[in-house]
Order: structure tokens, then C-alpha cells, then sequence
């Protein structure tokens, strides 16, 4: 009998600790290879740690909610074989779900995310190889598709398992009132959110945009699109318009680190995309959006989109946006007062397109108008500049062959 240290893993996105979760043992527990231990949050995801061998429960290191640190002891066996404390300590398997509830994993061991690659553990890994199974080949019942080992005797037997029943959700109090501990990702948008709001004097500029000329284009472009080319929408085309402006407004594409004092403005524009994932708000980063054309930007959005959602957008498509755009349209609304995405000064929102009765050239027409809700950094940026990029904006919007010619 040996003690056996399993030390808190690197989850693969270059951090020194992170958040201990909810635990699935305690001590005293007997644990087989591969059972689930513990979840650990990052920013960005939350990270499921299975154990690496079977043996009993000594201790548990660490409370939900607490931080640790990346190399000290997270759980210690008891198990049979020569291990002991001081022999080296193999990192666990690590596996990245979408959400608490709703879970997708890859391991962590391959934070670039092997796409086509089954999701499974390397001991099942390991025995597949010794059974001459493809993992390929075998249907996967865990979280997203996760291949286990019940899943290999049940392809070996020719059967499928079915898929194996998500984490319940907190339940009501008699009283009726349920308590969820704010945690993880959730935990560290509403730091984030916190912090933007106390440090930054938002200044917010709505203007309204008659973007009939625009819907034109964008749908003469979808009728005449090739297969492979995606559907647009609208944010490639506020994307292209926010490539031609910002190089007027150097001051608006930057970075502002209040503690140094130092501006930092982008000749690229790198643009972040506000989007909504089972695990709340990210915000993935279309780099380099001035070097894209229309079909190139709605594709790599499309694609930051899934990755995000899924949970396997790693750090560098997660971080470095110069300016953010945010879009609730489809929900409707008149304006919203954006929180900026700390460090960038700017963050544009595109509200709900209507068709609405307007004056146009002297005559009451139906035109296709949308309102566009801006916060702007006012320490940096004064009301004047906000306003002026605002309607260089606008310009570039409703006459959209602009869009093609005044790019810098």
C-alpha cells in the first residue's frame, strides 16, 4: 500500500491556478481509474479531472470556490502498487465542457482542440489500442460524445450504451427560493463586468441609421452566393465599416492601461464578437478584420461562434480584440448602454433593423432603419470624437458602395 499525491494540472491554457469546483469524492471514497474527481474553472471553461489511478480517498485539497495552484496536491490514494509520495506524479486527464450543465469535452492535454479526434481518456485510449478498436468507429455516450469504457464493450458486443444523463440542476428550497453559487465562468464575466463599470466613465452615443441600401446589397449578395460561401448578415458589413473608419480615429482602436497611463492604438483592427454561449458571454476575436472580405469575415465569425460555444476556443481566440461589437437585434430594442470591453475604449451595438415610416427625401416612405448604441472610453475619448466616428459610421453604412472604395 502506497500513497499516491495527484497534484492540480495545467488545463492547458497557460494559467498558474484555478478554482476549485464541485467535488465528486470525498475521502474515505474508492475511485477506479478515470472516474470523475473534480471540476476546476478557468475564465473560460470548466475543466472535468478524472482520476489517474484507482485506489481509495485519503484527502481532498481544497473547497469549491477556492483557488489553487497549478502543481500542489489537489487529491492523495491510498492504492496498491510501488507508487509513493515522493515518486513524480502524472497529470491527470483533463477535459474542457461547454457549461456546468451542458457539457462538451476535449483533453486538456490538447488545448488547440484536435478537432475530428474522439473525445476519450487515455486509459481508454489505451485500451483500444490493445483490443485493435478505432476509436473512431465506436459511438461515444458521454458528454458530447466522450467515448468510454462502457462504450467499447458495448461496441465490441455490437450495442450502444445511451447517453448518460447530464448533472441535475440546484433544486428549490421548501421556502421556494433556489440559491446558486455564482461560480467559474459566470463568477469571472461578473468581475470583469464589475470592474468595466467601476473604472471606466462610459460616455453612450445612439444614433439612427437607414440602412435600406445595405439590406439591398447584403440580399442581392446572399441570392448570388456560391455554395460554400456563408449567409450574410449584417455584422460582416459593420465589421467592414468599422476597418474603414477606425484608421481616422486612431484612439478608438486602443488599449488603455489606466495604472500605466499608456494608450496603446492598433494599425490592425482586431474585433471582438460579443456572443452568448451555454457558459455566458464571451467574446472570441476576428484578427486582422481590415484584411478580410465580407464572405471571409461571416466565415470566421460563423466559426469563432461554434468554438466559443462548444468550449474549445482556446486563449489567443479569447483575448487581444481592439474594439468590441455586441448585437441583441434579433431580441429587439431601441438602445442599450454597452459595458466596454476593458482594456478597449469603444464597444459598438447594433439594435433591432425595423421597417418604419420615414421622411425620405421630402416624401413619408417605408425604410429599413436600425438604431446603433455606442459606449466609448471617456477618459480617452470625448464626446465630440464619439460622435464624429459615430456618423463616419453612419455614412459608410447607408451608402455601402463606400464600404468597397474608402477602405484604408
Amino acid at each position: 500500500m502506497a500513497d499516491y499525491i495527484f497534484k492540480l494540472p495545467d488545463v492547458g491554457e497557460g494559467t498558474t491556478e484555478a478554482e476549485i469546483g464541485d467535488w465528486y469524492v470525498k475521502p474515505g471514497d474508492r475511485v477506479e481509474e478515470d472516474q470523475r474527481l473534480v471540476d476546476l474553472m478557468t475564465d473560460k471553461a470548466v475543466v472535468e479531472i478524472t482520476s489517474p489511478v484507482a485506489g481509495v480517498v485519503v484527502s481532498t485539497h481544497g473547497q469549491a470556490g477556492e483557488m489553487g495552484a497549478v502543481g500542489a496536491p489537489l487529491v492523495i490514494f491510498r492504492i496498491d502498487g510501488e507508487a509513493s509520495e515522493s515518486a513524480p506524479v502524472a497529470v491527470a486527464e483533463a477535459t474542457v465542457m461547454t457549461s456546468v450543465e451542458a457539457p462538451a469535452e476535449v483533453e486538456a492535454s490538447e488545448p488547440e482542440h484536435a478537432f475530428g479526434r474522439p473525445l476519450a481518456s487515455p486509459a481508454v485510449r489505451r485500451r483500444a489500442r490493445e483490443i485493435g478498436v478505432a476509436l473512431k468507429a465506436v459511438v461515444g455516450s458521454g458528454p458530447s460524445g466522450r467515448v468510454t469504457h462502457a462504450d467499447l464493450d458495448a461496441h465490441t458486443a455490437g450495442a450502444v450504451v445511451a447517453p448518460v444523463a447530464t448533472r441535475s440542476r440546484p433544486t428549490p428550497s421548501p421556502g421556494g427560493i433556489t440559491e446558486t453559487r455564482i461560480v467559474g465562468v459566470r463568477r469571472k464575466i461578473a468581475e470583469r463586468m464589475q470592474e468595466a463599470k467601476r473604472r471606466i466613465p462610459h460616455i453612450t452615443y445612439v444614433e439612427e441609421l437607414d440602412l435600406t441600401e445595405l439590406e439591398d446589397l447584403r440580399t442581392h449578395l446572399n441570392e448570388r452566393r456560391q455554395p460554400q460561401q456563408p449567409k450574410l448578415t449584417l455584422l460582416p458589413f459593420f465589421m467592414r465599416a468599422l476597418t474603414c473608419a477606425l484608421p481616422e480615429f486612431p484612439k478608438i482602436n486602443s488599449h488603455y492601461d489606466d495604472e500605466a497611463g499608456i494608450l496603446s492604438s492598433y494599425q490592425q483592427v482586431h474585433i471582438g464578437i460579443a456572443t452568448q454561449t451555454p457558459s455566458g458571454l464571451l467574446v472570441p476575436v476576428v484578427r486582422d478584420a481590415g484584411a478580410l472580405d465580407l464572405w471571409q469575415s461571416a466565415t470566421e465569425v460563423a466559426r469563432l461562434a461554434g468554438v466559443a460555444r462548444e468550449g474549445k476556443a482556446v486563449r489567443d481566440e479569447l483575448s487581444g480584440s481592439t474594439i468590441t461589437i455586441t448585437s441583441m437585434g434579433a431580441l429587439g430594442g431601441i438602445n442599450a448602454t454597452h459595458i466596454i470591453n476593458q482594456p478597449e475604449v469603444a464597444i459598438i451595438g447594433p439594435n433591432k433593423l425595423v421597417e418604419r415610416p420615414v421622411v425620405y427625401r421630402g416624401q413619408i416612405a417605408i425604410r429599413k432603419v436600425m438604431n446603433l448604441s455606442s459606449s466609448f472610453d471617456h477618459r480617452i475619448v470625448d464626446g465630440y470624437d464619439a460622435a464624429q466616428f459615430v456618423q463616419r459610421l453612419k455614412q459608410l453604412l447607408e451608402h455601402p458602395a463606400t464600404l468597397f472604395i474608402e477602405q484604408s
